[in-house]
């Protein structure tokens, strides 16, 4: 029996095959009641601060989770988790951060504006079930994350 995640999960991701590729790879280990995805920087701190689309609470949930990208456009991961982290109602949530770049510099500079994990994008369904078994088997199963409301 899967184990349900009670939870929202927001993913900010610009790649409509990746958006799909995790939420099969989530689907195999959990019921998922409530995944959102973002599709741009931008969007997801609308998405967060509440404005714009998203201005309606109950349309737009507080997630407890998030999965960020960092390379997308308007507004890049970096720039999410500066804003994110700097704000007292949202800088609580845990955020890991999935991305192609193996660079140090990224790396480094995700955990300085405050990146809980950095995880690199895997390049095929196997390995995508994989990372998610481990980072479900950690972050949803073992921590008790915040509540967010």
């Amino acid at each position: 029996m899967k184990k349900v995640l009670d939870f929202v999960l927001l993913m900010a991701e610009d790649d409509s095959d990746d958006q799909d590729l995790f939420r099969e790879a989530l689907e195999q280990y959990y019921q998922v009641s409530d995944i959102r995805f973002v599709s741009d920087g931008q969007e997801c701190c609308d998405y967060l601060k509440r404005r714009g689309r998203y201005a309606n609470p109950a349309d737009s949930p507080r997630p407890s989770f998030i999965i960020l990208d960092l390379n997308m456009p308007r507004k890049n991961g970096k720039e999410v988790l500066q804003e994110l982290k700097k704000d007292p109602e949202l800088r609580r949530i845990p955020v890991v951060v999935l991305s192609t770049s193996r660079a140090t510099q990224d790396i480094q500079e995700s955990y300085d504006y405050g990146t809980n994990s950095y995880l690199i994008k895997p390049s095929t369904f196997t390995e995508t079930l994989s990372m998610v078994e481990y980072l479900g088997g950690f972050w949803f199963n073992t921590v008790k994350l915040p509540s967010c409301g």
